[in-house]
């Protein structure tokens, strides 16, 4: 029986452990995360354990809402320790969840815990982590994780100040660099929606009042996050849409749209594929890439999402499948010269072999698979999720090209994340090793570790 958490966690073979010691001090390279900038330029300093392990944590609160605790416990008044208490009391129902893995990897990555967290040893470990929490401002952690690249998550609309003081401070060696989000503009559907375009004229500078307006402000934003450093759009969709009409419809429908009346799905769909086209071709003159999340369904707690809002722990997998308007949507871009690197991630995984397939149409000589699937995530990156992700793209596309893993987390602790994966991709190409599924090749094999572990991503991003 092995240790629990031991130096050989998840690696089962010898041929694992040999590449893993090739990887495990390699960079990281986060090319998606939702951490805030703001403290990462002001370096904060965390009051306690409570607020850097659960605080905007919605995993985390999902299964203490599973484990029946008051919601005062987890989103509520109580006061810090009683809902890291309730949080730990909670821990040991999650045996097989990465919950319990990643919750302990922090613990002793960054605080020398290695005691298991529950209820009778939380008091104990509050204090130890608080303790050290002192001599742990964000930039600390971020350097004991040796993070050499972070893109957060922003708004057209934001004004990149705190990414202007970052790229300025020559103390602080990490890049932070920003990410073109823009699912406000597109979501015209959506509550809120014209609220936000007087908002993005604001910002552009510009009156917008039709769909050129709109595609002229974008691109004017574009260009204001290429000055700052900006190399990736993310977009979150529901699912991909693919629905066409003229333009003048289009411009129809976002007229409609802003005078607040009503408009069908399919007018929405129209709209969301011509501001995306728009958007991906001046992504491609940039060189940028083009990151798309969909098969979600978002706030299913309706009372839940009124009391707390968005991202808050009520999102879940959609069975919609997005395959055939994705394979025509990256047609259209192909036909059109207008086709960026783009990474593509379904939170469905039953997706993973169409998209597996799809990308394999759409490859280009810009980038080693230049068309690439997104690594296992968010309610997928478990062990068996992140190992079903790897398979099939290695059995459908070109694994050593695969630029591999990211923390898409609000929370700073979460770079173990990507220790996690480089554990299980070990172990996994080793096992391959062990059954003769493989040559004993360390040389070649260690090097595709190192790449999909790191290398890839430094040079599919172009760092």
């Amino acid at each position: 029986m092995k240790t629990f958490m031991d130096n050989d966690f998840m690696l089962k073979n010898e041929a694992g452990k040999r590449l893993y010691s090739a990887v495990k001090d390699l960079p990281i390279i986060d090319y998606h995360c939702h951490i805030s900038p703001v403290e990462i330029a002001e370096n904060k300093v965390f009051d306690n354990v409570f607020q850097v392990f659960l605080g905007g944590d919605h995993y985390k609160w999902r299964q203490m809402r599973s484990n029946g605790i008051e919601e005062k416990y987890i989103t509520g008044d109580a006061p810090d320790f009683e809902k890291f208490k309730a949080f730990a009391k909670t821990m040991p129902k999650l045996i097989g969840n990465p919950i319990y893995h990643w919750t302990h990897m922090e613990l002793r990555k960054y605080f020398g815990v290695t005691e298991t967290l529950c209820g009778e040893t939380c008091g104990e470990i509050w204090n130890k982590c608080n303790e050290k929490l002192k001599e742990l401002p964000v930039r600390k952690i971020i350097e004991m994780s040796n993070v050499e690249v972070i893109c957060t998550t922003d708004d057209p609309c934001d004004d990149l100040k705190y990414h202007e003081q970052l790229a300025a401070d020559k103390s602080f060696k990490t890049k932070v660099y920003p990410a073109f989000r823009p699912d406000m503009a597109i979501n015209i559907d959506k509550d809120g929606w014209a609220d936000y375009i007087a908002k993005l004229s604001a910002a552009a500078e510009i009156e917008i009042t039709d769909i050129a307006s709109l595609k002229q402000a974008l691109s004017k934003r574009v260009s204001y996050f290429a000055e700052h450093g900006c190399f990736a759009a993310d977009h979150g969709l529901d699912y991909m849409p693919y629905e066409t009409m003229s333009e003048r419809d289009i411009d129809e429908t976002f007229k409609a749209a802003l005078c607040s009346k009503p408009i069908s799905q399919a007018e929405a769909d129209a709209f969301k594929l011509s501001v995306l086209k728009h958007l991906a071709a001046e992504y491609t003159k940039l060189g940028w890439t083009m990151e798309l999340h969909y098969s979600c369904i978002r706030n299913n707690n309706k009372k839940m999402f009124r009391l707390l809002g968005a991202d808050t722990g009520f999102d879940a997998i959609s069975s919609y499948s997005s395959n055939n308007n994705l394979a025509m949507f990256l047609n259209e871009l192909e036909e059109n010269n207008s086709l960026p690197k783009t990474i593509i991630f379904s939170l469905n995984p039953i997706d993973n072999a169409a998209i597996g397939s799809i990308i394999g149409c759409f490859q280009g000589t810009e980038a080693a698979n230049k068309i690439q699937q997104g690594p296992a995530w968010w309610f997928n990156d478990a062990k068996k999720g992140i190992e079903d992700q790897l398979v099939s793209y290695a059995s459908l596309s070109t694994l050593g090209n695969f630029v591999g893993m990211l923390t898409d987390s609000r929370s700073f602790l979460s770079y173990t994340r990507h220790d996690y994966f480089r554990r299980i991709l070990c172990n996994m190409i080793g096992t391959w090793v062990e059954d003769g599924e493989l040559p004993a090749d360390f040389a070649m094999l260690e090097k595709t570790a190192a790449d999909i572990s790191y290398f890839n991503a430094k040079r599919y991003f172009g760092l």
